[in-house]
């Protein structure tokens, strides 16, 4: 009896446990199913991924064609070809002389008749960005040749103010004489005189940002003119040293020139000229120097901010997250590559900042990207450039989301937000005007800009030109692609010449622009290497 009841006991544990242990195979298994029915619908959806459509957009054509031009309208020295702007001619031929160098090119940097090197630099290094992401973009609109035409321009200056290893000059023009003075650059006949950061009056911040427009336009020319790819190169690996081994802000070294493009720090560019050098070389000293040698003390990894032409933080982000998506190097070493993903990490933060709703202090209510009243579009247009160019690493590294705060993006959500920047500096905002001189029927009439607002023959000497200033008129000639300063942050702009913080146009906003329409004009280009 006691051994049947135990037969009978020990026979119903095993009913049990048989019965348990089928439970745990069915739930793993359904769990299981559940994984891999999700694994492989997320592989599915890799190559599901919403993507543009194919074909020129002709809105984002036509302004790219216009925005081009305004690069033609800043142009100093001896004009070729300049039959774009007719109301045009030569200025600047004897800039640089006393030096005993031609610094006749170069770009006006804005409204004035000043040549400041270091937005002229960051002019060069954004446009030539543009050239390697969408040169193909650029080249179905017929705009690649005048984009790269523009591009040397300034690459010619640049090289002629680099005259030795050590010397630098970034400034032509007195500023304080300039900006008493309303005249066309052709006809000006005050001194200008050319500055220069050295050894005992350094300036890394606008060596570095030089040597990084020298580095990108080494790779824009690298197949069309290998002489001239390697010349820039030669000057950009000289620069970057000068900047690293004798550092200091410019405009401490310089303290006359505070007024006019400070700078916050040179740190952002040491990176940035370093992370553009490692593009042009394949070097494996820059890329250490941007991760292992300078990543802690200079990155600030974690905390986005917004490019502009005085903090490069978030394009030195976006510029290594593509060696981060697109594995290109397989000499970097694990410490160089979870270094990477720190900048990595830190542009996806900028880009959750930018998409994450509901509309922030930094939006305006009709969804412009707003975070200072002075050239306010510069933020919006330079930070939606971003977005393009890191949804394009998305598309090509076949990366389907991006995680922010428990709401996942797709690629072409960040497309989308920069298209929404594109417009509204097209005329989809609350004023129903282009921003954009030239496009449209509605843009500004009254540029804060000397050139535009003075007929070719007017006879003004320093002072007396300035009734042009004050003239009721609208400019006489057309500054056809500026884009101007911007809107408020309640989206609203008053079309007045003497208002310099909304309406004059600079050469780094068209920069931008030209770099976010060129991502746009058409569907996304397959990424590849610089090289």
């Amino acid at each position: 009896m006691e051994t049947k009841t135990k037969s009978t006991s020990d026979s119903s544990e095993w009913h049990v446990w048989l019965l348990v242990a089928a439970m745990v195979v069915l739930v793993a298994g359904a769990a299981f199913v559940t994984i891999w029915k999700n694994f492989h619908e997320l592989q599915n959806n890799v190559h599901r991924i919403r993507k543009p459509p194919d074909g020129v957009i002709p809105k984002y054509r036509n302004a790219l064609r216009i925005s081009t031009q305004f690069f033609d309208v800043q142009k100093s020295g001896k004009l070729e070809n300049n039959y774009r702007i007719a109301w045009r001619g030569d200025s600047g031929l004897e800039d640089g002389k006393d030096e005993n160098l031609d610094l006749s090119k170069g770009l006006y940097d804005a409204g004035d008749n000043m040549k400041f090197g270091f937005p002229m630099a960051f002019t060069a290094t954004v446009l030539a960005w543009s050239i390697l992401e969408y040169g193909q973009h650029m080249e179905a609109v017929n705009e690649l040749k005048h984009a790269q035409e523009s591009l040397r321009w300034i690459t010619d200056y640049l090289i002629n103010a680099h005259p030795s290893d050590n010397v630098l000059y970034i400034q032509v023009g007195d500023p304080e004489t300039d900006h008493k003075c309303w005249e066309r650059p052709e006809t000006s006949t005050e001194k200008r005189p050319a500055i220069q950061v050295n050894t005992t009056h350094p300036g890394s911040d606008v060596a570095s940002e030089t040597a990084a427009a020298m580095a990108a336009a080494s790779l824009v020319f690298k197949n069309q003119d290998p002489g001239y790819s390697k010349l820039l190169l030669d000057h950009a690996q000289k620069l970057f040293e000068f900047a690293n081994n004798y550092q200091g802000v410019y405009s401490k070294s310089i303290p006359n020139i505070q007024d006019y493009y400070k700078s916050s720090g040179f740190v952002d560019e040491l990176l940035w000229a370093a992370s553009w050098l490692y593009h042009a070389t394949g070097d494996s000293y820059y890329i250490n120097y941007v991760t292992v040698m300078h990543g802690n003390a200079f990155a600030n990894w974690g905390n986005p901010t917004w490019f502009s032409w005085d903090d490069k933080f978030a394009g030195i982000q976006v510029l290594l997250s593509r060696v981060n998506f697109l594995g290109m190097d397989t000499k970097i070493s694990i410490v160089e590559n979870m270094n990477l993903q720190m900048y990595r990490r830190t542009a996806e933060a900028l880009m959750c900042t930018i998409l994450l709703p509901p509309p922030t202090e930094k939006k305006t209510n009709g969804g412009l990207i707003w975070v200072n009243e002075w050239d306010s579009l510069q933020y919006a247009i330079g930070n939606a450039f971003l977005l393009v160019v890191f949804s394009d690493y998305m598309f090509k590294s076949n990366t389907p989301y991006l995680y922010c705060n428990g709401k996942l993006y797709e690629p072409m959500d960040l497309r989308e937000f920069a298209v929404s920047q594109a417009d509204y500096v097209l005329g989809n905002n609350l004023m129903n005007m282009s921003y954009l001189v030239g496009y449209g029927l509605n843009y500004p009439q009254y540029v804060h800009h000397r050139g535009a607002s003075m007929p070719v023959d007017a006879n003004t000497s320093c002072h007396d030109g300035f009734k042009w200033l004050y003239s009721t008129k609208p400019n006489p000639n057309l500054a056809i692609g500026a884009v101007v300063g911007g809107p408020f942050l309640n989206d609203t702009y008053i079309d007045s010449r003497n208002n310099s913080m909304q309406g004059e146009p600079t050469t780094y906003n068209s920069a931008f622009f030209v770099g976010l329409l060129s991502g746009l004009v058409t569907s996304s280009s397959v990424v590849q290497s610089f090289t």
